[in-house]
């Protein structure tokens, strides 16, 4: 069962005790060397892909070039050139931002489907990815998603080929009638359908919509099956004031319940 306090015991870790995670920050490293360390203890098998950004403007404030990191998170056995889906939810945050909604919320619900799949596996194995960098630098697709990106840019034909599908969970936690459950618009909406129907099948309201601003649009764009859930609009976006206290656990857990009745329906 999908358990929300818990997830919300992470988001009050990463925004309120670590707080803003630009990339390629020291408190990003924290951040995911804590992560590592949860998807170790549920006997994942981690690996750490180095992602390297170019110095720019991240929502008004100047940033540095440097390296953020991909966390990759495997159950054991996991071959990614057989059958399998990715959920990711990307861990950094723009400077000036703790980050609750911001993305803590979605690498919350991630943890939590992370233990959930460690107890029971899905049908089909899922790979795990705190990807990092996510958040712009500049105007435009090539300074913004550098983890996904990167990823993408990485993944050989047989890799992609065996991709049932990417759900970016970004901004996940606050309070609304439904789920949005979003693509870029310029590709299959197959499984943006199919999540849609799995929300259904357990009585969560949810709605088809139309974004670019996560990294599922890394794998749109290179014509991967792809979905968003999240993106309700806030006051605190991006700014000091996105703390744990902009999220709801209900939210929460229309979208943790939501993605294990996809997960379990393959």
């Amino acid at each position: 069962m999908f358990d929300a306090d818990a997830a919300f015991d992470t988001i009050e870790h990463l925004a309120g005790e670590i707080g803003p995670r630009e990339g390629t920050s020291d408190a990003f490293a924290r951040a995911a060397d804590d992560i590592t360390d949860r998807f170790e203890g549920l006997d994942y098998e981690i690996s750490h892909v180095q992602v390297p950004v170019p110095a720019g403007n991240s929502w008004g404030v100047d940033v540095g070039e440097g390296e953020s990191t991909n966390v990759i998170a495997d159950p054991p056995g996991f071959d990614p050139d057989e059958a399998h889906v990715i959920i990711g939810a990307h861990l950094d945050t723009v400077p000036q931002a703790p980050g609750a909604e911001d993305n803590a919320s979605g690498v919350a619900v991630m943890m939590e489907l992370a233990r959930m799949a460690s107890v029971e596996a899905p049908p089909v194995p899922v790979r795990f990815i705190a990807f990092g960098a996510e958040e712009p630098r500049g105007e435009g697709d090539d300074m913004h998603h550098f983890g996904s990106q990167q990823y993408v840019a990485d993944m050989p034909a047989d890799q992609q080929e065996a991709l049932v599908g990417m759900v970016s969970l970004d901004r996940v936690g606050v309070a609304a009638d439904h789920v949005p459950i979003c693509t870029g618009g310029t590709g299959t909406t197959q499984l943006r359908d199919a999540l849609i129907e799995a929300a259904e099948s357990i009585d969560v309201p949810a709605e088809a919509c139309e974004n670019r601003a996560s990294d599922h649009w890394s794998f749109e764009k290179a014509e991967l099956p792809s979905a968003r859930l999240g993106s309700v609009p806030y006051e605190a976006y991006h700014s000091p004031d996105d703390v744990p206290e902009v999220v709801d656990t209900d939210q929460l857990d229309l979208v943790g319940r939501t993605m294990w009745a996809w997960l379990t329906s393959l």
